[in-house]
């Protein structure tokens, strides 16, 4: 029974085949599921995925090693120029050492005195001259001030230049003397800016006028006491000006100069601006192809008045942004670059007769405090110069914080008969379009000869009665205008530079004038004047016009002065302007070093990074006899200033790592 009962549970049950089949139906179902085929697809592009995310983990990788690897070569040739630099500056010590042992018997030739630079010669520049001008300054500063002269480039456009028949040599170079400044103020004038008849014309940031008090003055001038008409006015006065013009004149300064004693009405000249007043000055104190010494950056007009009118030069004492040394500010003057530039003239046979001194400084802003005045009215009655103190801005300081010092205001000064200070209504007054510049001077020799040449430049009988009356209104001027004009002042350039600093610009924080001087260098594709003057026309094309560096004869390519003067919706609309072409400028430089990440080690690129020390090109001297020690210290000065190895080799860190040389060294230094 137990075996019939096993073979029973053996024996198929019935419908169990059929089942069977069924469920092995549902099996072939189930393969065929489209979740399946999208499992399948999800899968691969999962794999796909990671394979490229491997692929791009390579190439960052690779990325990496490019990058460290540039770093390295940076390095690398960062060591090399170090070294470099080092040696040129040892080759420099041995030679100076080979000089201070040799004997003073053997006289060294003279040098020739060059002749001096005549119209002729200057026209034959031009005429040699190709393609467009304002090339590296650093050699241009390299070369002598015979071979330099007047740096016609900065001046004149050579390609264009075609010489007329019908003008003398004097007269060609006048014809075609003309620089950025020149071109964008007629570009100005073209397609100027209105508000309504021409919103989309040029605003003009780059002449220094205050258009901030039309209101003021329009009303003052315009007053019963202006009309006045007599017969005196309409003939022709004595030529320095009418002597009550003269004795307001003197008033008016010794109030607002606070001189010591009242000034003389005799020692009062009137001309019809400052610029004339350079012309003449340089006329009656310099002979043809002498020279005036001043320091860069400058309003540059003064180059057009002294050359064009008296064929004389000027030599320049050059300031940079470094603070290094007795240079406790940005383009700080000091009696030591004065020397310098003084003894390098003297050096090549160029005479030098004056120096001129701007107090308000163009375009800086700065203001010389009355211990720097003195030391440099020292500086020029040590060497028996001519000192010309342009004070045109001294009415312009808009701060309470800074204080204006005038030289008429001194004590004493050093060397009474060879001073003599300008001043203007132009710019304090807001009246650029009113000739008028006034010279008070003690040397009657000095004053006669520029009266003499009053007659070309006179001012007419009505605008000196209207200048006097002006002059002589005190408390409108105390309590009205210039309370005005000052706070006017304080608010447009708190404005522009409030916009400089959002667009994380740097600049010069002055408080005087009408201008800011601003770095623009990080906006250079490369450190040259050519990249400086395609931003200033960059500038223009957007309808803003801007002074570059160059028409100052800045060291430093890439800086710019702002004339903030202006009404608030011209500084808006400008600013937007500005910071247009800013971004734009900022973008494609960013592109530029995506796509050629190695640039940065070029020469001539502007680099403020440190990334590459600048080492200054110049011309080594062969041999000891070849060189004298002036030659060999004035190279040294230039190698110290081109690198900060000196402030990165410091004497107690060397005395650290090498003591035994450190003490040779002491010793023979010792001896000397």
């Amino acid at each position: 029974m137990a075996n019939s009962s096993r073979i029973q549970n053996v024996v198929p049950r019935p419908g169990f085949s059929a089942l069977h089949r069924l469920r092995k139906k549902r099996k072939g179902q189930r393969v065929k599921d489209p979740l399946d085929d999208l499992l399948l697809k999800t899968l691969t592009s999962q794999r796909a995925m990671e394979e490229r995310f491997l692929q791009m983990e390579e190439r960052r990788f690779q990325r990496d090693l490019d990058v460290e690897e540039r770093r390295m070569q940076l390095e690398q040739r960062r060591f090399e120029l170090e070294r470099e630099h080092e040696f040129r500056m040892f080759n420099v010590f041995a030679q100076m050492l080979s000089i201070l042992k040799q004997s003073h018997s053997g006289s060294s030739s003279s040098l020739a005195m060059p002749r001096g630079l005549d119209f002729s010669q200057a026209l034959s520049e031009i005429a040699g001259m190709g393609g467009g001008g304002g090339g590296d300054l650093q050699e241009l500063r390299a070369r002598p001030l015979t071979e330099r002269r007047v740096d016609m480039h900065g001046f004149c456009n050579p390609g264009d230049f075609q010489r007329s028949p019908y003008l003398s040599a004097r007269g060609n170079i006048a014809n075609v003397f003309r620089g950025s400044t020149e071109e964008g103020y007629k570009a100005y004038h073209a397609d100027k800016y209105d508000e309504d008849k021409n919103p989309n014309g040029i605003i003009n940031f780059g002449t220094s006028e205050n258009k901030l008090c039309f209101d003021l003055m329009s009303k003052r001038l315009t007053q019963t006491d202006m009309n006045l008409m007599e017969p005196p006015l309409l003939q022709y006065p004595d030529w320095k000006g009418h002597m009550f013009l003269r004795e307001e004149v003197a008033r008016f300064l010794t109030y607002y100069c606070k001189a010591p004693a009242p000034l003389k009405a005799e020692n009062v000249i009137v001309l019809n601006g400052c610029g004339s007043l350079f012309s003449a000055l340089a006329t009656v104190l310099c002979d043809p192809g002498e020279a005036v010494l001043i320091a860069t950056p400058f309003y540059g007009g003064i180059t057009q008045s002294v050359f064009l009118y008296g064929n004389v030069k000027l030599v320049y004492a050059y300031l940079d942004s470094k603070i290094t040394g007795t240079s406790t500010r940005p383009f700080q003057l000091t009696v030591e670059k004065l020397e310098k530039a003084l003894q390098d003239a003297r050096a090549e046979g160029v005479t030098v007769r004056a120096l001129i001194l701007l107090n308000p400084q163009n375009p800086l802003g700065d203001i010389y405090s009355l211990s720097e005045l003195r030391d440099y009215l020292e500086f020029a009655k040590r060497h028996e110069l001519h000192v010309i103190v342009d004070e045109i801005y001294m009415l312009s300081v808009f701060d309470e914080s800074a204080t204006f010092h005038s030289v008429l205001g001194m004590d004493r000064l050093p060397d009474p008969q060879r001073t003599h200070v300008m001043w203007g209504i132009s710019k304090d007054f807001a009246v650029s379009g009113i000739r008028f510049g006034t010279l008070y001077t003690e040397n009657q020799d000095v004053a006669n000869a520029v009266g003499s040449l009053c007659y070309f430049h006179g001012v007419c009988g009505p605008v000196q009665h209207k200048v006097a009356q002006l002059l002589r209104d005190r408390d409108w001027i105390n309590q009205v205008y210039l309370r005005a004009n000052h706070a006017r002042l304080k608010a447009a350039h708190t404005y522009v530079t409030d916009e400089l600093k959002t667009l994380g610009v740097p600049f010069l924080n002055r408080n005087a004038g009408f201008f800011v001087w601003i770095d623009f260098r990080k906006y250079l594709r490369t450190g040259t004047f050519e990249e400086e003057m395609l931003l200033w026309r960059r500038f223009l094309d957007n309808k803003v016009l801007l002074s570059c560096g160059k028409a100052f004869e800045c060291s430093e390519p890439g800086w710019f002065r702002i004339i903030f003067a202006d009404k608030t919706h011209r500084l808006q609309l400008g600013m937007q302007r500005i910071r247009k072409v800013l971004e734009e400028r900022e973008q494609e430089i960013l592109a530029e070093e995506k796509e050629q990440p190695c640039q940065s080690d070029q020469d001539g690129k502007a680099d403020s990074t440190d990334e590459v020390i600048f080492v200054s090109r110049h011309q080594e001297p062969t041999c000891a006899g070849s060189s004298n020690l002036g030659d060999l210290i004035g190279l040294l000065q230039q190698q110290m200033r081109s690198s900060d190895w000196l402030q990165k080799n410091t004497a107690e860190q060397f005395a650290q790592e090498k003591p035994e040389i450190y003490d040779v060294f002491s010793k023979l230094v010792g001896k000397q």
